[in-house]
């Protein structure tokens, strides 16, 4: 009777510890949260307990009832469609976070990328300005020039005997002035360099002005050996 007993009380402390060791050794999934959970991200729109989601969450899953035709298990079911939902899913707040976060990149690049092409492009300028590579093609017809109005203002003085001092000093002036200023578009070094089309431009000019004062100059001869 004694080890009917004890036998008896095996069995039955076998059965409770069965259940809770089984139950420990078994992997557990809410498929209710997973679906939830994935229709938040970026799986399929579609909810669980249906009909829960119909009656009491209806704004929020999209839900909606349908007919469904399946011969004798036709019947009403719940069906989820997102753009019925008032809220939104995650994942599109992530895309548009990555997308604007390479946007911001992608401007940082080009910005990058102009700032380099002016930095070139100021090293270009500057070793342009560095060597005047267009004066020796003017040098001979402003030393050219710079003679006749010298040897026609010298000219003026001795024929007048000095009475047309004004006048040669006022050619002489403007002379000065624009030497002065053919000088400086020759200068180079820090602050004083041209790029070499500017200065070609500025010895146009240049060269234009000193043909007007030799033409003066020329006028003011023929005015002393007329006069005096």
């Amino acid at each position: 009777m004694q080890v009917k007993n004890i036998t008896r009380t095996l069995l039955y402390m076998m059965m409770l510890t069965m259940p809770f060791s089984s139950f420990a050794q078994r992997p557990t999934r809410d498929k209710e949260k997973e679906k939830q959970w994935k229709s938040m991200e970026n799986g399929p729109w579609n909810f669980a307990p249906d009909w829960y989601y119909y009656f009491l969450h209806n704004k929020y899953s999209g839900a909606e009832m349908y007919w469904k035709w399946a011969g004798f298990n036709s019947g009403f079911c719940v069906r989820f469609k997102e753009k019925d939902s008032n809220v939104k899913r995650i994942m599109p707040t992530r895309v548009t976070a990555e997308e604007t976060q390479r946007q911001k990149v992608k401007k940082v690049e080009t910005e990058r990328k102009y700032i380099e092409e002016l930095y070139k492009e100021e090293l270009v300028r500057e070793a342009d300005r560095s060597v005047d590579l267009t004066y020796a093609s003017y040098k001979d017809e402003f030393d050219r020039m710079q003679d006749c109005i010298t040897d026609g203002l010298l000219y003026c003085m001795k024929k007048s005997d000095g009475k047309l001092k004004y006048q040669v000093d006022e050619l002489s002036r403007q002379n000065e002035i624009l030497c002065s200023g053919i000088a400086y578009i020759h200068k180079t070094g820090v602050g004083y360099g041209l790029e070499n089309a500017k200065r070609q431009q500025a010895y146009e000019e240049a060269k234009t002005k000193m043909q007007e004062l030799v033409n003066q100059t020329a006028h003011l001869c023929a005015v002393a050996a007329t006069h005096y």
